[in-house]
């Protein structure tokens, strides 16, 4: 049976999430993906989730997009805009860089007079005003990727001034780029999520990757995800992916998901 989901007030975290549950079609073929998650994300934190392929982490952060309903528990935004960039660009290859945004700018009810400043802004808070001409197959896919996360935040524009914050979701945003991309793209987020006071919530299945940009990692469980344990990450920032620091903890995250995913014999 679905259960509502009802608008809790949270004043101490920026997502909240109670006991949601997710099941996929009905009768002896249903799916259950989710099982009770419960997870507070406090304004301005940085977390990652991890867990094996199939464990639910895609899903929660639909749920928490609003793209898909729970079937059981309550999410609290707090008032939060909510921007999702996925594992692909996705970019439309007929329109230009600047022409994505302001498509993106359009949906969020930014008047033509303003698109195209907005979207220049955009495009400069992620390096790439130089670009703005371009079409998605003359930039590189680590350019094509800093558009994505351009467009995302495009959906969080505030014409009211009302100052809301923002929840800044990521599906596995560079996983298919090469280890150098990758690592200058983990600088850029970190400066963006500094910058904007973004709250992220961040699936990866590069247990480093987590280790370098969280605050806190979150492990979920083999299907149906459930939270197991949850890793703080005590580190100093700027930090360096093949650091000892961050390889010492991600050894040791590593060691756990292994026992979790031998547990449900994956």
């Amino acid at each position: 049976m679905t259960e509502a989901v009802q608008a809790v007030p949270s004043r101490t975290a920026a997502v909240r999430l109670a006991g949601v549950s997710k099941m996929f079609g009905t009768g002896g073929a249903a799916l259950l993906a989710l099982d009770k998650v419960s997870l507070d994300v406090a304004p301005g934190e940085f977390v990652c989730l991890l867990g094996a392929s199939g464990c639910g982490k895609s899903t929660l952060l639909n749920l928490v997009a609003d793209l898909e309903a729970p079937s059981a528990g309550t999410i609290d935004l707090g008032g939060a805009r909510v921007a999702l960039m996925f594992q692909e660009p996705a970019l439309f290859p007929w329109l230009n860089v600047t022409a994505n945004l302001e498509l993106a700018l359009k949906m969020r009810g930014v008047p033509r007079g303003r698109r195209r400043a907005r979207a220049a802004e955009l495009l400069d808070s992620v390096h790439l005003g130089d670009f703005a001409g371009k079409r998605p197959h003359q930039l590189s896919g680590g350019m094509r990727q800093r558009v994505a996360l351009a467009r995302a935040l495009a959906l969080t524009v505030d014409e009211t001034g009302g100052g809301r914050p923002t929840v800044l979701l990521m599906d596995e945003p560079f996983g298919a780029l090469d280890a150098m991309t990758r690592d200058l793209l983990h600088d850029e987020i970190e400066r963006i999520w500094r910058e904007r006071g973004l709250t992220v919530l961040f699936v990866t299945h590069n247990v480093r990757e987590a280790v370098r940009l969280g605050d806190r990692v979150v492990l979920l469980s083999s299907r149906p995800g459930r939270v197991v344990q949850e890793f703080p990450v005590p580190m100093e920032r700027p930090r360096r992916i093949d650091s000892p620091e961050v390889a010492t903890l991600a050894a040791s995250i590593t060691d756990r998901l292994r026992e979790e995913v031998g547990r449900h014999g994956a």
